[in-house]
């Protein structure tokens, strides 16, 4: 199911060599949250608890995987990858038990450098796992017309083509950001092998794959760096604090800013000229994409900068025609860019009776601290209830008591 130390999205790696630079001692524990109705089986825990154990630990930065990462990732340090090609998992890190009501009861914990791999890794594989122990009608399903799995894939590739097609001729931009719940590795391997074909396709967050086809690994930050610097600094200038010390680690490479993890107000409160101009752009993830891209250009504008030499990656599960009704609406305004996940590795129109896991893995404590997500959506908002209820007091959002 993961078939590579490089199976994981670019930015665990760029994040994991920030960390080491800035925050080599503390300490992070990660939480599993199951937002849908799924439930899993004591056999499902035994054999993801056979993975962590012994699959997952032997998996290791190969020497060609080593010259590439060298080759094509100039901004990752030459110390940085002798420490990638030393990194082992630490199983001992991961906790995975069964609930009363048959969910998932997982939980990272270690030093914050080695168990931010896991987050990524541990998603992709519960999803996979999932589908093939648990929910396994899909592979007979109404798809695969009598003729099983083989048929099934050669469907699933016609939709990946008919979306990059569509793509393609509205010149849209478009990078793969799947990874996490994607339904297995052969589809995801299948999506990103006709994907790259496409004159629009900018790259794809999986770092394995974005190496097997030739394409450019894609991705800077998760909302993970902004929530745990805000238990080492403080939650009011967080973001602040975050992006400066972004750019003291990669020097303006890896140039877009994630705006939205307190909220997007307090973001732009933080987001000074200076960081405005150093940044090359910024990742919208909740709330409405309209009303922020016109909230961005407000902000440029206000700064003297043309909003048209800076761009919008809108990355929050959209689909092919999703992504174009929004750059028709950017046009002219702000250059626009998009990542596209789950609707290209586990599409839930083309399985419709068998939708992907509606599930996170979340930053849950820096050093014992609580940090949490609050976002634009309320819906998103992760963490400690009364950690939520006073970073929304701290940032305007409510009242103490609300």
């Amino acid at each position: 199911m993961i078939c590579s130390i490089l199976d994981n999205d670019l930015y665990k790696l760029t994040m994991q060599m920030a960390i080491l630079e800035l925050f080599p001692q503390a300490s992070a524990e990660y939480r599993f949250t199951n937002r849908g109705d799924q439930r899993f089986t004591k056999q499902f825990v035994e054999e993801l608890r056979r993975i962590i154990d012994e699959d997952i630990p032997k998996l290791s930065l190969t020497d060609d995987e080593y010259i590439w990462l060298r080759a094509e990732c100039p901004y990752f340090k030459p110390s940085y990858v002798e420490y990638l090609k030393n990194y082992r998992f630490d199983p001992s890190e991961v906790s995975v038990q069964l609930t009363e009501n048959a969910d998932l009861d997982l939980t990272i914990k270690g030093p914050w450098h080695s168990s931010i791999l896991w987050e990524i890794i541990l998603m992709a594989t519960v999803s996979e796992l999932y589908f093939k122990m648990i929910e396994t009608d899909w592979v007979d399903s109404e798809y695969g017309n009598g003729s099983g799995y083989s048929n099934l894939l050669n469907e699933y590739e016609k939709l990946i083509v008919s979306n990059a097609k569509e793509l393609e001729q509205n010149s849209c931009g478009f990078s793969e950001f799947g990874t996490r719940r994607r339904r297995s590795f052969e589809i995801h391997d299948l999506a990103v092998r006709i994907l790259h074909k496409c004159k629009t396709f900018t790259g794809t967050s999986n770092v394995y794959l974005a190496k097997k086809y030739g394409v450019k690994p894609t991705g800077t930050i998760g909302h993970e760096w902004i929530m745990g610097t805000s238990a080492l600094i403080g939650l009011r200038n967080a973001n602040l604090f975050a992006l400066e010390s972004w750019v003291d680690v990669y020097k303006g490479n890896l140039g877009i800013a994630l705006s939205d993890t307190f909220g997007s107000e307090p973001f732009f409160r933080n987001f000074n000229l200076k960081l405005s101009k150093l940044y090359d752009g910024v990742r919208h993830d909740s709330g409405d994409p309209l009303k922020f891209a016109d909230r961005v250009i407000q902000h440029y504008e206000k700064m003297g900068i043309d909003p048209l030499t800076k761009v919008v990656i809108f990355s929050d599960s959209l689909s092919a025609s999703d992504a174009i009704e929004i750059k028709k609406k950017c046009e002219s305004r702000i250059n626009c860019i998009f990542g596209i996940g789950t609707s290209i590795t586990n599409n839930h129109e083309f399985f419709r009776s068998s939708p992907p896991l509606n599930m996170v893995i979340k930053l849950h404590s820096i050093n014992d601290i609580p940090v949490v997500k609050l976002s634009d959506d309320e819906g998103k908002e992760t963490g400690n209830k009364d950690a939520i209820r006073v970073a929304n007091y701290i940032f305007g959002r409510k009242g103490l008591d609300e």
